[in-house]
């Protein structure tokens, strides 16, 4: 992954249309940014992180399973993301990292970064 800069505009894309935005660009993806519409700041409620959404959707379409007979490789994965955002923020939460005075754009870099770790791991094995 390179070190180019995510630009989260308020008032433009959602932090969850953003990441998606931005996973589409980096991986020539197709992923439809409107799956993130719904769930910018944390789902409409404050509750978990619109940006952090955004990356399990993105998880579960790169490794996601379509049957119950398949292995659940997205679950792992963003049980990794919400482990990274636990050890850096002490929360997924919006309302909480907003509290905290934790700025959107630093969110969306942090996801996006982590997210592709998290993938270009997966792609080494």
């Amino acid at each position: 992954m390179n070190n180019k800069k995510i630009t989260y505009v308020k008032g433009g894309l959602n932090c969850a249309e953003t990441i998606i935005d931005a996973f589409n660009k980096e991986y020539n993806l197709e992923i439809p940014v409107s799956l993130g519409s719904g769930m910018g700041s944390g789902l409409t409620t404050g509750s978990v992180c619109g940006a952090v959404n955004a990356a399990a959707v993105i998880i579960g379409s790169l490794k996601g399973r379509n049957s119950k007979d398949e292995t659940n490789e997205a679950r792992e994965l963003v049980n990794k993301l919400m482990k990274m955002m636990k050890e850096k923020y002490n929360s997924e939460i919006c309302l909480d990292l907003k509290r905290d005075k934790i700025d959107c754009q630093e969110i969306i870099e942090f996801v996006f970064e982590k997210t592709g770790s998290i993938l270009e791991i997966e792609k080494t094995k």
